[in-house]
């Protein structure tokens, strides 16, 4: 059993295990604004495991409390909410700052979304939608903002570190300055680790970054990669020094 549930509208949600953050420093804190319970507490659970500070709130009204409390630097906003609505609640944070606002909405009609993004909303998901989605365009509104996602420096489109450089925009990687080519998932992998050099990530966090949240399929797959990515980019594969295993919770890249 892995302690998560599926509700009617098909998000899964946590009933026991809690998020197990390895990552050290301040990360972004995100505002997640739903009166949608079971939604509210998914959300909440996947960003945290990505290492995201989060706090959250279940009314327009109690949104805007903790907005001026809490000083989000980013804002996940439902616009169908009770006491004020995300239209509303949207129009007041675009008053006195330019915070990223990513919107929910159930509806598919265009005019919400247009709507939504005049009153200063810089991105929406239309529900139904995947939690990686969620997270991947957290941080691509987060990127764009230019804030740090790893308690120190902003995100940027290459990473370059331990004789090994990434170009996210361009799919591209040089080991040692060769260039290598990396299918999909052995790049995201690299990506993921780079991103959070020096620090360690569970296996559960890389599985769900890179296969998805509901992945089902033997967690052997996560080891094959990294077997795989290791004789890619390490001098000496028998003897990694720039992906290393931490038994018991995860891999670091160490460079």
């Amino acid at each position: 059993m892995d302690g998560r549930r599926t509700d009617s509208e098909g998000f899964r949600s946590v009933v026991a295990r809690p998020p197990v953050e390895w990552n050290v420093g301040a990360m972004p804190k995100v505002m997640v604004v739903d009166d949608e319970e079971s939604l509210l507490e998914a959300i909440r659970y996947a960003l945290s495991r990505e290492g995201f500070q989060v706090v959250t709130a279940s009314d327009g009204g109690e949104a805007m409390r903790d907005f001026e409390a809490e000083r989000p630097d980013l804002v996940v906003l439902d616009l169908m909410l009770p006491t004020l609505n995300g239209w509303d609640v949207c129009r007041r944070i675009r008053a006195t700052s330019q915070v990223p606002i990513l919107m929910l909405t159930a509806r598919d009609a265009e005019v919400d979304r247009v709507v939504g993004l005049e009153m200063g909303a810089d991105d929406y998901v239309t529900k139904p939608f995947s939690l990686r989605e969620l997270v991947a365009r957290v941080r691509a509104l987060l990127r764009r903002a230019g804030t740090a996602t790893d308690g120190h420096r902003p995100e940027t489109a290459v990473l370059e570190a331990g004789g090994v450089r990434l170009d996210t925009e361009r799919h591209e990687v040089s080991v040692r300055g060769s260039e290598v080519s990396l299918p999909l998932k052995e790049f995201e992998l690299l990506e993921i680790l780079m991103e959070n050099r020096n620090r360690v990530l569970t296996r559960q966090t890389l599985i769900d970054r890179v296969w998805g949240y509901d992945y089902v399929g033997d967690t052997k797959t996560l080891d094959v990669h990294v077997k795989r990515l290791r004789a890619r980019v390490e001098e000496d594969r028998r003897e990694p020094k720039l992906i290393v295993t931490v038994r018991g919770v995860g891999y670091r890249f160490d460079g």
